[in-house]
């Protein structure tokens, strides 16, 4: 029976809205085909929080949330660059960069990004801990057909993988709001405390689509021991 049911996690599929509570996204291998796509709630959106934990022993380059649109590959993209050590959140293809972490190997890792058109300012919040806001240059609101990846990082609307910017580990609780969430509610995720859901994206009321060697597993005991401050 367990080895059906690990044979079912690794078929592509199309799922309706699935409750992940207790689950991860599991990514085993390094490939360009591999992903999640996932299907939100709202588009058109004038400011965003979106909030993921994530486990990997990479040392390059990968994507940890890819948004693109027909005109920006780097709509809204949550990035690691290993050579700067730098997390890097990019809003409309323009980015910032976040050093001086603690992004550890085989650790999980609880991060927040957001974005508020109306002040063009930028945050990340990183086990805990809020860093600076940021300003990027672009007040529009994200598109109104956004293509939202796990696993891969978007050079076209979609598609265009590069697996050497894969991600490879594990990865759960994604989260996404149309608003700025306050610092109380992120601290609340970070700390897996009850927080609102996202409205956009909602990990405990699904709809996505996974592509490649992805599994579903019971989230690992070891959450419980993050790097949280």
């Amino acid at each position: 029976m367990k080895f059906l049911v690990f044979l079912m996690m690794l078929v592509s599929n199309a799922a309706g809205l699935l409750d992940l509570s207790g689950k991860m996204f599991t990514f085993p291998e390094e490939t360009n085909t591999a992903h999640v796509k996932l299907i939100p709630a709202l588009v058109n959106l004038q400011a965003v929080t979106v909030c993921h934990r994530s486990f990997t022993d990479l040392k390059r380059d990968h994507s940890l949330f890819s948004l693109a649109s027909p005109t920006n590959n780097n709509e809204f993209l949550v990035f690691m660059n290993w050579a700067k050590q730098e997390i890097q959140p990019y809003v409309h293809n323009l980015l910032i960069g976040y050093g001086g972490l603690d992004y550890a190997q085989n650790k999980w890792h609880s991060i927040c990004t957001t974005w508020d058109s109306s002040s063009g300012l930028v945050q990340l919040w990183f086990n805990g801990q809020p860093l600076m806001k940021r300003y990027i240059a672009n007040t529009s609101p994200l598109t109104n057909k956004p293509s939202i990846i796990l696993g891969q990082e978007q050079d076209t609307h979609g598609g265009a993988f590069a697996a050497d910017q894969s991600f490879v580990g594990m990865m759960a609780d994604v989260h996404m709001w149309n608003y700025v969430l306050s610092a109380c509610e992120i601290q609340k995720y970070m700390k897996e405390q009850n927080f609102t859901p996202g409205n956009v994206l909602n990990w405990a009321a699904l709809e996505f689509q996974s592509t490649g060697r992805v599994l579903i597993e019971n989230k690992e005991m070891s959450l419980k021991h993050s790097n949280l401050s």
